[in-house]
């Protein structure tokens, strides 16, 4: 093993890491890199409510509205942490509700995946999971979500950038260093 893998190994994890930002910002992929990093359970809140509906999240948006979608996430949400300590992955959306946040910041610690909006759109525009984008002009409608959006995704607990060319494994390095820097979030062991 590389010695970055074994410092990394050396850590206990005492919080959920939520794990938040913009559709695209590579919450799932960095978030399962960083729970295998840590040897901690990945979880993702838009999985947990797919498996519960038996639907995916675009058929509730269209069978049962947003509105029921978020209040759904938020149960799942509240759920997943009060579990053991983990990696959260949560949908775009879930971070902007007050509830979310408080109960986050509360049993959890909020990392935001900081992309930018070129990043974002070279990432999803291909894509035709994202419920929010079906409309005439998705790349307006996703510059008007990160303009709203970000400012609220600045309330995470940590930021941790991310640019064009980095692998999803540079990225969870990046976090854990991030999560590294404060005392209430890893133990050495």
């Amino acid at each position: 093993m590389g010695r970055r893998h074994q410092a990394v190994m050396a850590w206990r994890l005492k919080k959920t890491i939520v794990m938040v930002g913009m559709m695209g910002a590579g919450k799932t992929a960095v978030g399962r890199a960083l729970a295998s990093a840590l040897r901690v359970p990945f979880l993702d809140s838009d999985h947990e409510i797919e498996e519960a509906a038996a639907m995916s999240i675009a058929e509730i948006f269209e069978r049962d509205g947003e509105a029921f979608f978020r209040a759904r996430e938020t149960e799942v949400i509240q759920r997943l942490l009060d579990g053991a300590p983990c990696v959260l992955s949560t949908g775009g959306g879930a971070y902007l509700a007050e509830r979310n946040r408080a109960a986050i910041t509360a049993r959890g610690t909020a990392v935001w995946l900081d992309a930018d909006l070129d990043l974002l759109w070279s990432r999803v525009k291909h894509r035709d999971t994202r419920p929010l984008l079906k409309t005439p002009d998705p790349f307006g409608t996703l510059k008007s979500l990160y303009e709203a959006r970000v400012p609220i995704y600045a309330k995470a607990d940590i930021a941790v950038k991310s640019q064009p060319g980095l692998t999803v494994q540079n990225m969870a390095d990046r976090v854990i260093a991030a999560l590294a820097e404060r005392d209430d979030l890893l133990e050495k062991t």
